[in-house]
């Protein structure tokens, strides 16, 4: 049964909130963003955290609004203002985990099960397993080193044992024990940090020891955590909410039924990932996905599928990759895999086994699977697994998920070397199944139930960890498709398969949101669309390649770092490159490797030149300024990179040799004069395509089913790597929106055709006609409207992507556009509309309208690669 909400947003804007942007700071923006045209302010996590935290997903006080950020007043003050604005409030919850602070004071639930173990009220929040080793006590993995090493860093101060900035409470009646024994005597085992791999006993937030994990299907845990939100959603404050990693939680399901229950249905989405042709459970109550897999279809439309295999050639040639360490997409995941759960999450495989252990000792069989084979039943059924986690007792899901883990199964069953011993598949299988038939009772469906659960978030951290933190870093062909959510083995996407997934969005989940750049996206949505050009000029950036490579060759002082490492440098640096900057004072223009720019000045539309930052009102978008390369800015993409990989150098296993070498490439390469300048002239040919990438994107975005979440500063031009990168401050200015009210005339391109229009004034204008449209007829983009696909007659390579909303708003968009400009146009191109008995079609983005039935693509799209037509009367 579909949960009822209240009125949906028409759009959010996301606030990365954190000391420098506290509450204060969003209330001062609300005025812009309300006149850009969003309904809801997007906050990212408000509870108590971490002092200093520039996230606040490390929450270690459910009980209180974060006093850095302007504590409870502040927030409500917020809600005031964003009101009196017509705006509402929609907040980021994190029910999963909280963090495992120094000191660990700061954490009062944890701190009080640290001092009284299992006896303490607030031992059932978290998800201990006090049987798991260490004489029934709590790892705590924090050591800088071996115990023996570290004690004479150790002090008592009363009933506080210390060490450097932790500090643990020492329990009752213990105080006066010498240190030796008084640490034995703990709830708790202080531990070298090194052993948390193979020993923790608690579970955690994919591998992050820091984040310890949350038991919120326990009900009581439920209200304790949660009641702060609900009041503040009772009382108005908070209009929806945005739900962090429901994966991790052991009843995802009965989660959300119990949140909406409590919220009244209340607008809720949920950060969940979804693979290939996987789609969200019915029965989840919930009203659609934070929008990953929307990113993925929109991306995907700006890859040339042709130019994606050469670039795979060129990149195969450059790096010569080993099949499983980034030459072959299956094999590097499947490799990943294999690693992760072996190495990384052997501590929740140990479990895992225990459980299954304890299980199998209880069948008529005694000792009829082995521990040594249960494990490796474990490893090899959960690498198969092709989606982040099954969900055996959703109805809803129970079908496919068996079959596939029967599929996951066989394959499991096959890697053993003896047949008889595969048999502990079967056990593992039946039991991640939950098939736990009617005699089970008592410790046994305990044990039954806490290994369906524990194996399905277990999974979900293994493919978190093997894909997005480890594959993504491995296989890089085309860095824009190595995205949460994304296929890099297939990395283009047809316009049926979009129109496909728009209808099904419309009629199954009208209001689930949808992105494009997040705090968590690798790479902005621009930088993606920079980057995606090179699959329609493969071989002009194969050329490229091989000047940059030839010309650092040449002045890096010292061994060159691995060739992967340089392809995704060179490639991330071009995503970040200044079209229009020019060549380097003293230097000869960099030849032509492909005739883009000619071609597309043939047609009339020039590139576009990025806004300088020396234009930007002195309260910029961000912090960051759009400044093109800079080696201040690479080198953490890079190293993060590199370190995520884990082919040379890891985050706990440095090879410092290595890192050097990658940063004296960086400044020897992508980030020197010569190379910045090559890069340029390149970005220059490319710039008519990414323009029209940046912008098709956008508009996709803001008018497909769904509710659209912008990313603060992405209603302009805005290129960020990864975070800390995307996460600066904001910093608005009402000066922003004066160009755009003040006229809509299609930006620079129309009154200059072989000029370079600013590519951020044209994205904002865009962003703002689109928002208020949506705002002003939410019943053509809601879940009343109606989404149609519209084909252009005449466009056989389906260079444009178009439909209708309600029949009264169309959206058009140039998709491929170096191919079109090969091909030599539109030629006769035309796109039949919607029928209109009468009025015209006004586009909102040029001012000029256009009679139906039929419109040449051609002088439709003579000024932007882009259109929002509405129909007007006449």
């Amino acid at each position: 049964m579909t949960p009822e909400f209240s009125a949906p947003p028409t759009a959010t804007y996301r606030l990365q909130l954190q000391p420098g942007f506290p509450f204060a700071a969003a209330e001062k923006a609300v005025p812009y963003l309300a006149d850009l045209g969003v309904s809801h302010l997007h906050l990212s996590p408000v509870l108590g955290a971490v002092p200093g935290s520039t996230h606040g997903y490390d929450v270690v006080d459910h009980s209180v609004v974060r006093a850095e950020l302007g504590g409870e007043e502040g927030l409500r003050a917020l809600a005031r203002t964003a009101a009196a604005h017509g705006l509402r409030l929609v907040v980021d919850l994190v029910p999963n985990h909280m963090a495992r602070p120094a000191p660990a004071s700061l954490n009062g639930p944890l701190w009080s099960v640290l001092r009284d173990g299992p006896a303490s009220p607030y031992a059932r929040w978290f998800d201990i397993d006090w049987e798991g080793g260490h004489g029934g006590r709590l790892l705590m993995p924090v050591l800088g080193g071996r115990l023996a090493d570290e004690l004479p860093t150790m002090r008592i101060e009363g009933d506080v044992l210390r060490y450097h900035e932790h500090a643990f409470p020492i329990r009752p009646g213990t105080e006066r024990l010498p240190l030796p024994q008084l640490l034995d005597a703990q709830w708790y085992r202080l531990s070298w940090w090194r052993l948390a791999r193979t020993e923790l006993n608690y579970r955690r937030f994919f591998t992050i020891s820091e984040l310890i994990a949350v038991r919120v299907e326990d009900p009581e845990v439920f209200r304790a955590t949660h009641a702060t939100v609900l009041r503040l959603v009772e009382d108005g404050v908070i209009d929806g909410l945005r739900i962090d990693h429901p994966d991790g939680l052991a009843d995802p399901a009965g989660y959300l039924t119990r949140l909406s229950q409590a919220t009244g249905g209340r607008w809720t989405v949920v950060e969940k990932i979804l693979t290939g042709d996987e789609r969200l459970p019915r029965s989840w109550a919930c009203a659609g996905t934070t929008g990953y897999d929307a990113l993925r279809h929109i991306d995907g439309l700006f890859v040339c599928p042709e130019g994606a295999e050469l670039l795979f050639g060129a990149y195969r040639d450059a790096v010569a990759p080993l099949a499983d360490r980034g030459g072959d997409w299956e094999e590097t995941v499947r490799q990943a895999a294999y690693e992760v759960v072996t190495h990384d999450l052997a501590a929740e495989v140990d479990r895992l086994v225990r459980t299954a252990t304890r299980i199998s000792e209880r069948a008529p069989h005694h000792g009829d699977h082995a521990p040594w084979a249960v494990r490796r039943a474990l490893h090899e059924l959960l690498v198969r697994l092709p989606v982040y986690r099954p969900y055996a007792q959703d109805p809803w899901c129970a079908e496919r998920d068996a079959a596939m883990l029967e599929s996951a199964a066989e394959g499991a069953a096959a890697a053993f070397e003896v047949r008889e011993e595969a048999r502990s598949v079967e056990l593992v299988r039946d039991l991640a199944l939950d098939r736990r038939g009617g005699d089970a009772e008592g410790d046994d469906a305990a044990d039954r139930a806490d290994f369906a659960a524990r194996f399905a978030q277990t999974a979900a951290a293994l493919h978190a960890k093997s894909v997005e933190d480890r594959a993504f870093y491995r296989y890089t062909p085309l860095l824009s498709a190595c995205e949460v959510g994304g296929d890099p083995g297939c990395p283009a996407v047809t316009v049926d398969a979009f129109h496909a997934f728009c209808g099904h969005l419309q009629e199954n989940w009208p209001t689930s949101g949808t992105v494009l750049s997040t705090h968590d996206t690798k790479r902005s949505s621009d930088v993606r669309a920079r980057i995606a050009a090179l699959s329609e000029c493969p071989e002009g950036w194969r050329e490229v390649l091989t000047r940059l490579n030839t010309r650092t060759a040449l002045t890096l002082d010292g061994p060159e770092p691995d060739p992967q490492m340089a392809w995704a440098a060179w490639q991330t640096a071009f995503g970040m490159a200044r079209p229009g900057a020019g060549a380097e004072p003293g230097t000869a223009a960099a030849p032509r490797t492909c005739a883009g720019t000619d071609l597309y000045r043939q047609n009339g539309i020039a590139p576009y030149r990025q806004n300088d930052v020396t234009s930007y009102p002195q309260d910029g978008v961000t912090s960051y300024p759009q400044d093109g390369v800079s080696f201040e800015r690479l080198e953490p993409a890079i190293l993060k990179a590199v370190r995520e990989s884990a082919l040379h150098t890891t985050w706990t296993e440095q090879d410092s040799a290595y890192e050097e070498a990658v940063t004296d490439f960086l400044e020897a390469g992508p980030c020197s004069p010569a190379a910045a300048a090559e890069l340029a002239a390149f970005a220059d040919e490319l710039s008519p395509f990414v323009r029209a990438n940046v912008l098709g994107a956008a508009l996709l975005h803001l008018t497909m089913p769904g509710v659209p979440d912008l990313y603060q500063g992405t209603e302009r031009e805005y290129t960020a790597l990864v975070d800390p990168d995307n996460r600066a401050p904001a910093r608005y200015s009402p000066e922003f929106l004066a160009d755009v009210d003040g006229g809509t005339d299609g930006g620079a391109a129309a009154g200059d055709p072989h000029g370079f229009p600013d590519l951020s004034a044209e994205k904002l204008r865009l962003t703002a006609a689109a928002l208020r449209l949506r705002r002003a007829h939410p019943d053509w983009f809601g879940p009343e409207g109606t989404y149609r696909p519209l084909h252009a007659e005449g466009d056989p390579d389906r260079h444009c992507v178009a439909f209708a909303r309600a029949d009264r708003a169309v959206t058009v968009a140039t998709r491929l556009s170096l191919r079109l400009a090969e091909s030599g146009g539109w030629h006769s191109a035309a796109l039949r509309l919607p029928e209109a008995p009468s009025g015209v079609w006004h586009d909102l983005l040029t001012g000029r309208d256009f009679e139906g039935p039929s419109v040449p693509l051609a002088a439709l799209l003579d000024r932007l690669p882009v259109a929002l037509l509405v129909l007007s009367a006449r």
